[in-house]
C-alpha cells in the first residue's frame, strides 16, 4: 500500500508534456532525470540508435520523381494511342 508521502511525491513530480493522439499534453510523471514519461521516450534504451538508417530519405515521392513519372505516363499513353491507330 502506498503511503501519503509517496502520493504527494507523485503529485509533485514533473509531467511529461508530450503531445498525445488526442492533441493534449501527456500528464504522466516524467522518468527520473528525463523530461518524458516511460511511454514517450524516457525509458532506458528508447529512441533511435546512433546512425539510424530508417530515417534516410529515399526520394521516391520527391517533386522531380513525380514529374518524371507524369511525363512517363503521358508518353505511354501517346504510344498506346499510336499503336491503337495502326
Amino acid at each position: 500500500m502506498t503511503s501519503q508521502r509517496d502520493v504527494k511525491r507523485l503529485q509533485d513530480a514533473p509531467r511529461c508534456g508530450a503531445k498525445t493522439r488526442k492533441g493534449t499534453p501527456c500528464q504522466s510523471p516524467a522518468v527520473n532525470g528525463k523530461k518524458r514519461c516511460r511511454m514517450h521516450g524516457g525509458a532506458k534504451g528508447s529512441g533511435a540508435l546512433f546512425g539510424n538508417q530508417n530515417a534516410l530519405k529515399h526520394g521516391m515521392y520527391s517533386g522531380d520523381t513525380r514529374a518524371f513519372e507524369k511525363k512517363l505516363r503521358a508518353m505511354f499513353k501517346d504510344n498506346q494511342e499510336f499503336l491503337d491507330s495502326l
